[in-house]
């Protein structure tokens, strides 16, 4: 077993090992992502040219370049009004990417977990593998989202509520004692959300499924630093992205080649954050089975004592 996978971690070497694995086995990575969603985003691109977007940033008259900037970002989707039918194609590869991405992070799983074991491993296995738990993965993740719009659903309407009974008496109190409930609801549902997303790792690498109890044991006593973790990779990503595409996009604007570089640096982003999400379970692991195993050892020597 790879030393680095055999002990519990801290905060920052969660980071470091996270960020050492995605750079040394790169290619591997992404690979598992180019196959699975660039045939995706591919598709995605022949429709923006066909629906009639430019491949390049089209050239506007008048105005500085921010004006020309934004003018190109104003019809968002990229498509004219009575695109009917790129509009259908695009929600088609919505629904693909939303069938294909659990099956990419599963891949990125096993290839983590083969690596942790010291065992070689190739692309198309990893996949194959994924591929094997795609049942169990749909069922749990539908059970999760429900649980997810559920947790949300109350305090949104709380909070809308009131909100509004409050700008009944005063716009300002309204807005205060929203924001005020939004801050104590927030946290709460994090917590949650943090304590059952583990569900994911336990289907693909256990096969336990719906995994959200198994989910629930994994990170006891460990939510807060995982949700700080979360926080973390959700910061380098968006920073990376915004970086990189608003760079970008002010020299392409809305366009094919923009969407195209904006889709590679979001399989980028999206794999640092798969390899994050499998150190961070794997790490869970380890501190449970030591945890269990520090059990048995209590309870041998209390029975021994007994005896």
């Amino acid at each position: 077993m790879d030393s680095k996978f055999s002990k519990p971690k801290g905060f920052g070497e969660i980071l470091d090992h996270t960020f050492s694995l995605s750079k040394n086995r790169f290619k591997d990575f992404f690979m598992i992502f180019l196959l699975l969603l660039g045939p995706v985003y591919l598709l995605q691109a022949i429709i923006l040219l066909i629906s009639g977007t430019s491949f390049f940033r089209e050239s506007k008259g008048g105005g500085d370049w921010f004006e020309q900037f934004m003018t190109s970002f104003e019809n968002q989707g990229t498509f004219d009004a009575g695109s009917f039918g790129a509009d259908i194609g695009m929600a088609v590869i919505g629904l693909i990417t939303v069938i294909l991405g659990p099956i990419t992070e599963a891949a990125i799983l096993f290839a983590v977990n083969h690596i942790r074991k010291n065992e070689e491993f190739t692309v198309g296995s990893v996949i194959k593998q994924a591929l094997s738990r795609f049942w169990p993965m749909l069922g749990s993740s539908i059970l999760f989202g429900l649980l997810v719009f559920g947790i949300m659903l109350v305090p949104i309407l709380i909070i809308a509520f009131s909100g509004v009974i409050g700008s009944m008496a005063n716009p300002v109190l309204g807005i205060l004692l929203a924001i005020g409930l939004f801050l104590i609801f927030a946290p709460i549902i994090a917590y949650f959300l943090t304590r059952w997303s583990f569900y994911f790792g336990s289907v693909v690498l256990d096969r336990q499924s719906p995994g959200l109890g198994r989910s629930w044991r994994l990170t006891k006593k460990r939510t807060w630093p995982l949700m700080g973790l979360y926080i973390i990779f959700y910061l380098i990503i968006t920073i990376i992205s915004f970086s990189v595409e608003g760079t970008i996009g002010l020299a392409l604007g809305n366009s094919v080649l923009f969407t195209i570089i904006s889709n590679l640096v979001t399989l980028v982003t999206t794999m640092i954050f798969s390899v994050g999400y499998a150190v961070m379970y794997l790490d869970l692991k380890v501190r449970h089975d030591a945890d269990d195993l520090k059990e048995m050892i209590e309870d041998y020597d209390r029975t021994s004592f007994l005896n």
